[in-house]
């Protein structure tokens, strides 16, 4: 299992395919058309990295954190993130189809501006601070999710399950919510936010 631990370097068009990362540790990294498709990792690190064009399509990761990274054109697609910490990281323009989150996790910061994260299921997931703003949510499972301070606008919640989410903070007036569900505490939330008085 690899501990190796890599600072600046600059990685380019290389094959991980199904590489086990153990536990590595990679700051200020650039990752550029690397493939890591089946890649392993557990425990791992990666600080401040830049992920352009590659692939980590049916990776598995546990427990590996990827805090203040930027992924551009990156595919996620069939990849398992269990237990894992994105803190802080920006995704634009990525893949993320299939994504499987389990164990739920911290994402709190994260930025996942105009993305289809349509039937995903983030249930538990900590989204703190995160800007959804413009996603496709459409049937996404939020429940038990943490979403103080998230920012929804423009964002698709159609037949979204949201019971049980903290929307401490969070703005619903400009999201879609067809047919969304909401515990009571959410549906007070979304009729005060619509100017109504909800009585006792």
């Amino acid at each position: 299992m690899s501990t190796v631990d890599v600072e600046d370097e600059h990685l380019h068009d290389l094959d991980l395919y199904g590489e086990d990362l153990g536990a590595a540790r990679y700051v200020g990294c650039t990752f550029t058309g690397v493939d890591l498709t089946g890649a392993t990792s557990r425990g791992a690190v990666f600080e401040r990295c830049t992920f352009h064009g590659g692939r980590l399509d049916s990776s598995r990761h546990v427990s590996t954190a990827f805090v203040g990274c930027d992924f551009r054109r990156v595919s996620f697609a069939d990849a398992t993130l269990e237990g894992c910490k994105l803190t802080g990281s920006v995704l634009s323009e990525c893949t993320l189809r299939s994504l499987r989150v389990v164990g739920g996790g911290v994402w709190r910061g994260v930025t996942v501006r105009g993305t289809r994260l349509a039937r995903l299921d983030l249930t538990g997931l900590d989204l703190r601070e995160s800007d959804l703003s413009s996603s496709d949510l459409t049937g996404a499972v939020l429940r038990d999710a943490l979403l103080t301070d998230a920012v929804l606008q423009g964002t698709v919640l159609d037949g979204a399950d949201l019971r049980g989410a903290t929307l401490d903070g969070v703005d619903l007036t400009t999201a879609r919510l067809r047919r969304t569900r909401l515990d009571v505490a959410g549906a007070v939330l979304l009729a005060e936010q619509h100017g109504a008085l909800v009585e006792g």
